[in-house]
């Protein structure tokens, strides 16, 4: 279960460095080319926000364990995660973008695989 779960945890930190990356360093314009005119609907600010909230989840969810300083920041990690994928459901289904809505369900299912696995599956303490 351990190797499976360190291969969720690497998944999801690939896929929230690049989307909080995307977020991070590209403009506006760019954004809504790509991921579509929500962005239109946020500031720059707020957008910058989910962007490193995502990169620093990504970085969380696999560095403390990595190093075994402070581990119990993976699954806290994951769950910030699960959370930004809520608020990423909420925004696409009043959207009504059902497939948006079906990809950030499943991304937080995964991180609240690794939440769940890495607190009570195999323990991190």
């Amino acid at each position: 279960m351990n190797v499976v779960l360190w291969i969720v945890q690497g998944l999801l930190a690939l896929i929230f460095l690049m989307a909080g990356g995307i977020k991070l360093f590209k403009s506006k314009k760019e954004l809504s080319d790509k991921l579509g005119d929500w962005v239109d609907q946020y500031s720059n600010i707020s957008i910058r926000l989910i962007g490193l909230l995502e990169q620093l989840g990504a970085i969380g969810i696999i560095l403390p364990m990595a190093i075994g300083v402070f581990p119990i920041l993976t699954p806290l990690a994951a769950m910030g995660l699960a959370m930004t994928m809520v608020g990423a459901m909420k925004l696409h289904y009043q959207r009504t973008e059902k497939s948006k809505v079906i990809t950030n369900m499943v991304l937080m299912l995964l991180a609240l695989f690794v939440a769940i696995g890495r607190l009570f599956i195999t323990p991190i303490i």
